[in-house]
């Protein structure tokens, strides 16, 4: 049956890109909200072992920009960011 509740909310997809010279694009997941994308994308990143294959989120790109945008900047206040980036340095570390 038709459920309402879903098609009110935001879409995210987990997107398997694969192929050396020419890409392959699959859906890997459809999830509901960008916390559940994440880490279905994240869990999928640490077990994937080959060099061909990445994964990455998608959305309709006006929502999704803002909502990505609001994480990622309270990632950095609270500095999950960089415990998650490394290779970054933190600006107000010397």
């Amino acid at each position: 049956m038709f459920n309402k509740k879903k098609e009110n909310k935001m879409v995210w997809l987990v997107i398997e890109k694969y192929g050396k010279t020419t890409h392959a694009f699959t859906v890997a997941k459809k999830a509901y909200s960008l916390q559940d994308a994440v880490a279905f994308k994240s869990a999928l990143d640490k077990l994937n072992d080959r060099d061909n294959q990445s994964y990455f989120i998608a959305t309709e790109i006006e929502s999704g920009f803002n909502e990505v945008v609001k994480l990622h900047n309270k990632s950095v206040e609270d500095g999950s960011y960089y415990e998650s980036h490394p290779e970054i340095k933190r600006p107000d570390v010397k």
